[in-house]
């Protein structure tokens, strides 16, 4: 089942980056042919990686190994493109702009198309891993970074095209709007994610907070976000100021879950995947 999950995981893909250009082309043509296809491709890809998840998890069990797929940092890139994925696809049913597609699904592919050049191998959890409380705290926060991720897709969007001339028109409210939603959610799993980590990491190690660099940077992210919805809150900040404040909180995010890995070193190094 290993076999099949990665050869599936290769597929989606390739699949991803078809969706991403049917989806551009749908901003770039205007063409609702384009955007129906792109919709049923990115489906497929859903539905597809769904699958090579749950495989890989009944694999893991088969081996006598028996842990969830997000133990290292090639299962959890699989995790946060599927988030992503799902995160749109909720945006997509509600909204039918199939244009934030183009700003969206890259990120999936980005995150598949690395997740291809690492190791794929099922390998035993170390014992500090061996826990529920890992499980909880690597689901909310990866759905937390995908809602962040979206939240960058949507402004990236809003000032690529041009919403920030006519801030009040219905398609530059309504991606406001969008991005602080989807803000309002990352924050609410971000938040739900530092708290399970912390009775992980007391299970795990005895302490809730060590200042490790992942904890520090975790806790710059939220307080960037933070600052985002008071900013909103309190001082009715909007459309372009809110889509830039998106990008820079999104690049928190990028560099705690890649930079912290890459150059710091600390309780998490081993847990690449977290």
């Amino acid at each position: 089942m290993e076999a099949i999950s990665n050869q599936i995981i290769l597929g989606v893909t390739f699949a991803l980056l078809a969706t991403s250009v049917l989806y551009l082309c749908t901003w770039a043509f205007k063409s609702q042919a384009f955007g129906w296809a792109a919709s049923i491709l990115n489906w497929v890809c859903f539905g597809a990686l769904t699958a090579a998840i749950i495989l890989r998890w009944v694999a893991s069990h088969q081996m006598g190994i028996g842990h969830a797929p997000f133990s290292n940092l090639f299962e959890s890139l699989v995790f946060f493109a599927w988030t992503i994925a799902l995160i749109y696809l909720i945006i997509e049913m509600a909204t039918w702009i199939r244009t934030i597609g183009a700003f969206a699904v890259p990120l999936a592919f980005l995150a598949m198309l690395y997740a291809l050049t690492l190791d794929p191998s099922i390998k035993p959890l170390l014992p500090a891993l061996k826990s529920n409380w890992l499980i909880a705290h690597v689901i909310t926060c990866f759905l937390g970074y995908a809602g962040f991720g979206v939240s960058a897709a949507l402004g990236a969007m809003y000032l690529a095209t041009g919403q920030a001339k006519d801030p009040a028109s219905p398609r530059a409210l309504l991606l406001d709007n969008l991005i602080y939603q989807t803000v309002v959610v990352g924050f609410i799993l971000l938040t739900a994610g530092i708290v399970t980590g912390s009775i992980w990491a007391n299970s795990a190690w005895g302490t809730y907070w060590s200042w490790d660099p992942k904890e520090t940077w975790s806790l710059i992210t939220w307080l960037v976000y933070a600052s985002l919805l008071h900013s909103r809150f309190m001082r009715g900040w909007q459309g372009k100021r809110i889509a830039m404040f998106s990008l820079v909180g999104f690049a928190c995010v990028l560099f705690t879950y890649f930079g912290v890995n890459l150059l710091l070193s600390g309780l998490h190094s081993y847990a690449t995947g977290k």
